[in-house]
Order: C-alpha cells, then sequence, then structure tokens
C-alpha cells in the first residue's frame, strides 16, 4: 500500500520519457493514472513526437502495476481537448488528486533566425498549455479541498542558455505561473510547485538537433558524439552527464506526498551539480 493509496493523478505528456517514469511511479504510491499526449508532430519542432501506441504503452505499464489507467490523446493547446481530458478523468475516477504538468518540446534557433512557427510550437505547448491544464484542474481540486500541482519547469529556467530563446522563455514563465497559482490558492488544501530537472535521457535530449547544437563542428553528429562532447564539457556530476526520467520522478512524489501541504510555491531542482553555481 502506498502513501497515495486511492488517489487519482492526472499527468500531461505521458506517452514516453519523464511522464511515463512519473506515472509508473505515481502508480507505485497507489494512484489510479490517466495519461494524455498529443501523439502528433507539433509545427516547428524538428524531431519525432510520442505515438498512441507510445502512450497504450504507458497504460499498460501502470496497469501491470496493479492500477487502474486510461490513455487519452489531446493537444494541450486546445481548450476543449483540456477540458475535455479532466471530464474523462472525472467520468472514470470521481477526483484528480494530483496533476503532473510534465508535456513540453524544444527546438534549436537563436532570436535573430527563430521563425515564428518555432516560437509558437515551444511557447503554446510548454507555457499557454500548461496555463490551461491548470485552469481546467483547479475547480474540481477546489471543490475537494484537496490538490497537488506539479509543473515540470527546467533547469534551463535558473539561468541562460544560447539557442534556446522559446524554451527558456516558457520555461522561466512557468515558474511565475507556479508561484503566482500558488498564492492564490494558498488555504485550499492544494499546493502548486515546480521542477527543474537538468538534462534527462528522454526524446526531447536525445535527438538528431541536439547534436547539431552540441556538435557543430560534425557533419553528421551521432549519438555517440554526443556523448563525447558532453564527457569534454565535463557536463554532470559523479560521472553522470544526464539524469535517467526516474531520477526526476523521484522529486515528484516528493511533492505529491506532501499530505499536509506544507509546500507550495516552491522550485524543486533535480540539478546535476548546476544549482550550485547559480542563484536561487
Amino acid at each position: 500500500m502506498g502513501t497515495l493509496n486511492g488517489q487519482v493523478a492526472l499527468i500531461t505528456g505521458g506517452a514516453r520519457g519523464q511522464g511515463r517514469a512519473h506515472a509508473l511511479a505515481l502508480a507505485r504510491e497507489g494512484c489510479n493514472v490517466v495519461v494524455c499526449d498529443i501523439a502528433a508532430p507539433v509545427e516547428g519542432v524538428d524531431y519525432p513526437m510520442a505515438s498512441a501506441a507510445d502512450l497504450d504503452e504507458t497504460v499498460r505499464l501502470i496497469e501491470q502495476e496493479g492500477r487502474q489507467a486510461v490513455g487519452i490523446v489531446a493537444d494541450m493547446r486546445d481548450t476543449a481537448q483540456v477540458q475535455a481530458v479532466v471530464d474523462r478523468a472525472l467520468e472514470a475516477f470521481a477526483r484528480i488528486d494530483v496533476l503532473v504538468a510534465n508535456h513540453g518540446v524544444v527546438n534549436f534557433a537563436p532570436v535573430e533566425a527563430m521563425t515564428d512557427e518555432q516560437w509558437n510550437g515551444v511557447v503554446d505547448t510548454n507555457l499557454t498549455g500548461v496555463f490551461k491544464i491548470l485552469r481546467a484542474v483547479i475547480p474540481p481540486m477546489r471543490a475537494a479541498g484537496y490538490g497537488r500541482i506539479i509543473v515540470t519547469s527546467s533547469s534551463a529556467a535558473r539561468g541562460g542558455f544560447p539557442n534556446l530563446p522559446a524554451y527558456i522563455a516558457a520555461k522561466w514563465g512557468l515558474i511565475g505561473l507556479v508561484k503566482g497559482t500558488a498564492l492564490e490558492l494558498a488555504d485550499t488544501g492544494i499546493t502548486v510547485n515546480a521542477i527543474c530537472p537538468a538534462a534527462v535521457a528522454t526524446d526531447l535530449f536525445f535527438n538528431e538537433p541536439t547534436y547539431r547544437v552540441f556538435c557543430p563542428d560534425i557533419e553528421n553528429p551521432t549519438h555517440e558524439d554526443f556523448e563525447q562532447r558532453l564527457k569534454e564539457h565535463r557536463h554532470g556530476l559523479n560521472g553522470r552527464p544526464y539524469l535517467q526520467p526516474e531520477h526526476v520522478s523521484r522529486a515528484v512524489v516528493f511533492l505529491a506526498t506532501d499530505v499536509d501541504g506544507v509546500l507550495t510555491g516552491q522550485v524543486q531542482d533535480v540539478g546535476l551539480g548546476l544549482p550550485a553555481s547559480r542563484p536561487s
């Protein structure tokens, strides 16, 4: 029996990567889980997105943990689809106790070369899409007098990086969204927090556009070239150049199991040492 036995978690961007890891971690804590994902290409994003088959696999793995699961294909940029996800979760389980707003995309270009499509694809997904799922899930949580909202920001929102203007702007904006919403929901039984992972071994990080940015001197850089470049730059901590999704899931579980509701408006770094050299 887990700490969250009988609760219901809703996870966006749950078809693979961090979202799948969070879904399984919360299932092991006792949650039934609703996972949604766009499972389709996003304009201005150059790497392959998750598929409906990936989403089905996440559902299968949750059920393998002995919990109930519902998978929904939905675009968090679309208000009607966002509301339909919340309605479907309430129809299936009559409650939503935990929201992990995890969905996100990335692209690379300097400001002067970034197109409207590239900017909008990232900002509309990573920032506006999170706003929309928060807006939809707060009323049933408020009615229940309980909720744990966890938003995936990024270590990129704790400083600056070249070639990532849309991603950093959106992820930095999420921290402001979290802090403002936490104050709005004070004393309602709902907590709102952000997590800021460093680089994580997911398809958002391991893809050809990322390899080209880190290895501009190599014509067709490979995964191995990318790994070598990370080692050369001494990226990471204790010989680990990047996180695994399960490392981030520990922070998600920590915030979700704050049963007394004493943690809100906070930003939890999972930073591979990066926070030591940056202001908090």
